[in-house]
């Protein structure tokens, strides 16, 4: 109950963090209002959606976010699915907040932390679609907050956390590096070390040993779980059959046979074309004949195999040309004006509120058994996209004009980093990298092993924003608050 009054009082006793949750709040109901239902994204929506309605996992990738829409289905409702998420966006907001207050850091910044979260109008287009990055990123905070709330983490909590944890990796596989990096980071926060307390730094650190241990078998539990059921299905092990089909996607964009010289069986999937003229690897990978034309799908266990083996061998032989790709991924994170053509424009236009209802597909069918429109219709009993004008126009407008741009994202990122150096003396570096590795992880991680795509920095945006608060936190307070009492802070912050 303490823990409950502390959180409380942290995000209710600051008025600009109230108006600033409320703005957020009234923007996603003029969404609502202004898009009854949800909106889609090409393809993987449909995915997810049919997967509901009809539980398989897909090959190309995980479907744990389905689980959340089927929780949903009996009622009906997209407007209740979208309307969720969005108190989702706004719940990452209120967690960022927290912890940045948690740490000591100013007021001020904090609120500035949770902004990109309540106010970018990329963030709330994206809580509005059938899309899995807004239940992935609630997911990840969530299990941060419970690891970095106290310094001791007791192991029901730490269970919890890891249960959080590999569920969001099942929601969406490129948190799988969270899997590691939180168990980790539990571990290495070994408290107050010093010599007058050194037999208490030994029990707690075996404490923490042991949660990390807990937490880790978490992280395992739905994962294993889901690749159990993968088996289950497609007769292999993993959580999707297209980690190579990926990956030789984003081999496309420097691979050169010429160089490469592979195999004979792997030079039949050799991208065509100069490199610098080939469409970026998200766009590509949907249209290159030399993998779809592949017998069976680029999907089936030996064309996966077959076109990772390729992308390996691609990055050995190009080390320096594949890290140009990572490079240019994450200059795109940072550019002004956005790419409106990255990875197509097709991509890029679903990110956008329009003022016209979505074309669901009504002839195709993405998880055998119904149509993309069937399924849209069946499962929320309405026409799957509408439009009501008085509404759309203000916050299709807000959109283009409010989001956080690449330059400032830039910024947060850097002030981040400065405040990890800061810190690197800390006694405790849970507090004060954890949300900045994760950012990078989260950042990084889709580049290396896909492409970049704007909607990949959505997520990274709460860790990236209290990172950048934490590097304000007073030393003293960044160490000592998680060992106080309840009391302790609500006392010193009612004093200031």
């Amino acid at each position: 109950m303490g823990t409950v009054r502390l959180a409380h009082k942290l995000v209710t006793g600051n008025k600009l963090f109230s108006i600033a949750l409320g703005a957020g709040a009234l923007l996603r109901l003029i969404a609502m209002l202004g898009y009854p239902g949800a909106l889609w994204f090409s393809g993987d929506s449909y995915v997810y959606l049919g997967a509901a309605l009809r539980p398989r996992p897909d090959l190309s990738k995980t479907t744990g976010y389905s689980f959340f829409l089927r929780a949903l289905e009996p009622l009906h409702s997209l407007t209740l699915v979208t309307g969720v998420q969005h108190l989702m966006g706004l719940g990452v907001a209120v967690m960022v907040y927290a912890l940045a207050r948690r740490a000591g850091v100013s007021e001020r910044w904090s609120v500035a932390a949770a902004l990109p979260v309540l106010l970018d109008g990329y963030q709330i287009e994206d809580e509005h679609m059938v899309m899995a990055e807004t239940l992935f990123t609630f997911l990840i905070v969530l299990a941060m907050l419970l690891i970095l709330w106290r310094a001791t983490v007791r192991w029901p909590i730490a269970l919890l956390a890891g249960i959080l944890a590999g569920y969001a990796v099942v929601v969406r596989s490129e948190g799988l590096p969270v899997l590691v990096l939180f168990p980790l980071a539990l571990a290495l926060r070994s408290g107050d070390n010093s010599k007058r307390r050194r037999w208490q730094w030994r029990k707690q650190w075996r404490r923490q040993w042991a949660a990390a241990g807990v937490m880790a078998a978490g992280c395992a539990m739905p994962v294993l779980a889901y690749v159990g059921w993968f088996h289950h299905v497609n007769h292999t092990y993993g959580l999707t059959r297209s980690d190579g089909f990926y990956l030789w996607g984003r081999a496309s964009s420097f691979a050169d046979c010429a160089v490469i010289r592979p195999p004979a069986d792997e030079a039949r999937v050799c991208p065509s074309g100069v490199p610098s003229r080939r469409q970026p690897p998200g766009s590509y990978i949907w249209h290159a004949p030399m993998v779809h034309d592949l017998p069976g799908g680029p999907v089936s266990p030996a064309n996966d195999r077959l076109l990772r083996d390729f992308a390996i061998r691609a990055v050995e032989a190009q080390p320096f040309a594949y890290m140009g790709a990572v490079f240019k991924g994450l200059a795109l994170s940072v550019e002004w004006p956005r790419n409106a053509k990255y990875p197509s424009a097709g991509t890029v236009r679903d990110y956008y509120f329009h003022l016209k209802p979505q074309v669901v597909p009504a002839s195709h069918s993405w998880i055998p058994g119904g149509t993309a429109y069937g399924d849209a219709a069946s499962y929320g009993h309405a026409t799957p996209s509408r439009v009501f004008k008085p509404f759309a126009y203000p916050i299709a407008g807000y959109e283009r004009l409010f989001y956080t741009y690449g330059p400032l994202f830039g910024l947060i990122m850097v002030t981040g980093a400065w405040g990890v150096w800061r810190r690197r003396r800390d006694s405790a570096p849970g507090w004060s990298a954890l949300p900045w590795v994760t950012a990078v992880v989260l950042l990084v991680f889709p580049i290396a092993i896909a492409d970049f795509d704007y909607r990949y920095l959505l997520p990274v945006l709460p860790f990236a924003g209290l990172a950048a608060a934490l590097a304000f936190a007073p030393a003293a307070r960044l160490e000592e608050c998680p060992e106080q009492t309840a009391a302790q802070v609500e006392s010193s912050l009612s004093k200031g």
